[in-house]
């Protein structure tokens, strides 16, 4: 297989599914959601970019906490869904291989980057874009599937970066890179990021009677997410 994930935007044919999927969805609504907001904290009055956006779940949220939101996805359709969403927000298609010329340096407060950084080939540039569009004192709050997780699903060596192709259980077929846990940290470093804190997240309490074996699991297993928080290395100007 070849080492690319490439920039077909492989959730165009199935965003209206996903919409319905993530809007109340165990690992969405109840796991990811809620730790990415929480490591974003206050918002209110910041400008936010929401890289990835998808169908705008994140950029509701964020807007009705008081932040003014600009997102892309690199799929038209979960643009359009997010427009629809979200009127108040600015949202376009962009893919993650080309920069973000549309944007000056400094110009956001925080980067959100849901559970898309394994769709992205070339991971530095991407992050050092994220970087560029940030303010000094601003943040990243990046979240990607847990790296033993995928190992436990997908098997080989842990440490190997590859691309695999998954069919999820509602037959969504997607194409992602596998790396652990390190490959990602070492992205950061040479994007300019220091990692401020970094959170396995367990389930919402509240979600425990919606799912109670799911919810169980993921107490005690680390085979769903990781979100963490980076800021801009001061260092390097």
């Amino acid at each position: 297989m070849t080492d690319v994930v490439g920039s077909f935007p492989q959730y165009e044919v199935f965003a209206d599914q996903f919409l319905d999927h993530a809007r109340d969805g165990f690992y969405n609504a109840h796991y990811d959601r809620p730790a990415c907001l929480a490591l974003l904290g206050e918002v209110t009055g910041q400008h936010v970019l929401d890289a990835a956006c998808g169908p705008g779940l994140y950029a509701e949220e964020l807007t009705r906490r008081g932040a003014r939101v600009t997102g892309f996805d690199l799929s038209p359709r979960m643009v359009e869904l997010a427009e629809e969403r979200v009127p108040a927000g600015t949202f376009r298609v962009q893919d993650l291989a080309r920069p973000l010329d549309w944007l000056p340096d400094g110009s956001v407060d925080q980067v959100l980057f849901a559970l898309a950084l394994e769709y992205v080939d070339d991971r530095v540039a991407a992050l050092r874009e994220f970087r560029r569009v940030l303010r000094p004192d601003g943040a990243l709050v990046l979240s990607r599937m847990h790296p033993f997780g995928d190992w436990l699903r997908n098997g080989g060596s842990y440490f190997d970066v590859r691309v695999i192709e998954e069919v999820w259980s509602q037959g969504w077929q997607v194409r992602c890179w596998l790396a652990p846990l390190e490959s990602t940290c070492e992205e950061l470093r040479e994007a300019g990021f220091l990692i401020e804190c970094l959170r396995e997240p367990r389930p919402a309490p509240e979600s425990a009677e919606l799912d109670p074996e799911r919810y169980a699991r993921l107490r005690d297993e680390p085979t769903g997410f990781l979100a963490l928080r980076a800021i801009p290395d001061p260092r390097l100007g």
